[in-house]
């Protein structure tokens, strides 16, 4: 799997350098620099201008681009006994995912399950987090029809990011209790699949007349009301 940019690989290199495949640059570096990617004794190709665009897509590689390993997603069967985690009902657009993800990490989400999607491009998703995507569980779930019930088994109380919610329904639950928050598609907002079984309906109250948040920054609110409630 190709990933690139400065930012992204020096964070690579640095937290998980184990996932590093083969280095690519398209540029001189520092002496230290280079010899900290030579110590990982991993093939270091030079490629020229017209080569790294092609192997970036076209994209700002700024002259660093790696090769790591495939993307290890985990099992919801061993994320089950996690307290907080949060669910992406349909979401599509890769910024979102990205941000959500980038966020979760920060403020100590347990683990991500993204559902309805059949090619999440997950090397663009740890681009777009910054790498977070790599120091999360990942779950992939194909049908989400079955999910809030397995879920519920487990313990979790289910909490949906709506417009027409509660301004505060973290008041309602009790301490150290288990947590999914469910966020819906950019446009549509969640399924009915979920609205029909979720235990509580959350919504940001606004102080000017706007209806709406970037679903990312409205998942990242949610959070961390949520979060401060809990802990």
């Amino acid at each position: 799997m190709i990933v690139y940019g400065k930012q992204i690989v020096l964070y690579i290199l640095d937290k998980h350098p184990s996932l590093i495949e083969q280095i690519y640059l398209n540029k001189q570096i520092d002496t230290k620099l280079f010899r900290k990617f030579s110590s990982l004794d991993k093939k270091i190709v030079i490629l020229d201008n017209k080569k790294a665009q092609a192997m970036a897509k076209g994209g700002n590689h700024q002259g660093f681009l790696l090769d790591i390993k495939e993307f290890q997603y985990s099992k919801l069967k061993d994320i089950k006994n996690s307290k907080f985690i949060v669910v992406l009902d349909g979401l599509t657009d890769v910024g979102n995912i990205g941000s959500i993800c980038r966020t979760s990490y920060a403020l100590g989400i347990d683990a991500l399950i993204v559902c309805g999607l059949k090619d999440i491009k997950i090397s663009q998703i740890v681009r777009v987090s910054s790498g977070a995507v790599l120091d999360i569980p990942v779950v992939l779930c194909a049908n989400i029809a079955d999910l809030p019930n397995e879920l519920k088994h487990s313990g979790y109380s289910l909490i949906g990011a709506c417009m027409n919610g509660e301004f505060d329904i973290s008041d309602e639950l009790q301490q150290k209790e288990k947590i999914a928050l469910f966020v819906g598609n950019e446009s549509k907002g969640l399924s009915k699949k979920v609205i029909n079984k979720i235990d509580y309906k959350q919504t940001i109250d606004m102080e000017n007349s706007f209806d709406s948040l970037n679903v990312s920054v409205a998942t990242g609110i949610i959070i961390e009301r949520l979060r401060r409630k809990i802990s």
